[in-house]
């Protein structure tokens, strides 16, 4: 089979390797579309994600769907159209019996953190624990279904504002920061009857592509101010540092910033005089939980969210692939297609 290794930085092959084979409660798939995210450009060019370096030949990749090639226990019949929660639960904690993503020791599809690596979708066929499995609806097509894990990770943000803040509906919510996850919680907050949403970036292209779809409020930072105290729920989606300490001013009092986007593990400068005049709620959410089974729900009852797909490119054309997704002018959401010809 064919599989897409990253050997270091900007340093991706194609190889053949043996087609694996799945033991008992394994399921081995044959893979149609891989997607890339900000870990993939990560270990793309620099070799690593954060701390987690390549150690080993790797395929990238944790966002995925494709066809049952082959179940030993004959639950899932070949063919069978599906797509992937790449987490796999670590070591249970007190108080986290209920938040399995949170265990310490997990593992995760296309992560460089465990030696040997969690190897991602980007091959033609690839070996899943048969839990992970999530067969796909009825008119839910696989390009689409790639959306599930990123979309997935969008509604945990809003789990988490909701646990904080009491809910979505009726809110006015401002989602800083339009790329792939932002533009996913944008379209989630809008399903999930928000009053209003509002979506700021630096670049008008990743603006236009919310406007698509049914986003009607924008705003361009740099030419544009975002309104003080304006907002009920603020989520951080951009993991800029610099982004954090506005989106405390835009959240109103007693209101309730997420942080979504994933920052640098560094010191960084932050202005938290407002956290406590305003008696803001700071949260974090990080993967998701159990939001991939409603992820894949969503996306059938909603399939125009298949619009933050802007690109779609051949596994042969992965380096440019790369290179577009890098670029967040140029692209939403950039999904590899694996050998379908």
């Amino acid at each position: 089979m064919k599989a897409l290794r990253i050997n270091g930085p900007e340093a991706l092959t194609i190889e053949d390797l043996p087609l694996p084979e799945p033991k008992a409660d394994e399921v081995r798939l044959r893979m149609h579309y891989v997607g890339i995210c900000g870990s993939d450009l990560n270990y793309y060019y620099k070799g690593g994600n954060g701390p987690n370096l390549i150690r080993e030949p790797f395929s990238f990749g944790h966002e995925m769907a494709g066809i049952v090639d082959l179940d030993p226990s004959s639950t899932y019949l070949p063919g069978t159209p599906v797509t992937v929660a790449p987490a796999s639960p670590g070591e249970s904690q007190r108080g986290l019996e209920k938040l399995p993503h949170l265990w310490p020791r997990s593992g995760y599809m296309g992560s460089a953190a465990n030696l040997p690596h969690n190897q991602g979708g980007a091959s033609e066929y690839v070996i899943v624990k048969n839990f992970m499995i999530r067969t796909l609806p009825a008119g839910l097509d696989l390009l689409t279904a790639s959306l599930s894990e990123p979309l997935a990770v969008a509604l945990r943000a809003l789990t988490v504002a909701t646990e904080v803040a009491g809910g979505i509906k009726g809110r006015r919510i401002l989602v800083s920061g339009s790329g792939p996850i932002g533009l996913l919680v944008a379209v989630a907050c809008r399903i999930r009857e928000a009053e209003s949403v509002t979506v700021s970036d630096v670049l008008a292209e990743p603006l236009a592509r919310a406007r698509q779809l049914g986003i009607t409020s924008t705003i361009q930072l740099g030419t544009e101010q975002v309104p003080d105290s304006a907002y009920d729920i603020v989520f951080e989606c951009s993991g800029s540092p610099a982004a954090i300490t506005p989106a405390l001013h835009a959240a109103r009092r007693a209101g309730t910033v997420c942080q979504v986007g994933t920052i640098p593990d560094r010191p960084i400068e932050l202005n938290l005089a407002v956290l406590e005049t305003k008696e803001l709620r700071y949260a974090g959410a990080f993967r998701y939980n159990d939001e991939i089974d409603d992820a894949v729900v969503l996306l059938s009852e909603h399939p125009d969210i298949a619009k933050v797909i802007t690109h779609v490119l051949p596994a042969s054309e992965a380096v440019d692939a790369f290179t577009v997704a890098r670029d967040s002018a140029k692209s939403g959401k950039v999904v590899v297609s694996l050998w379908l010809d």
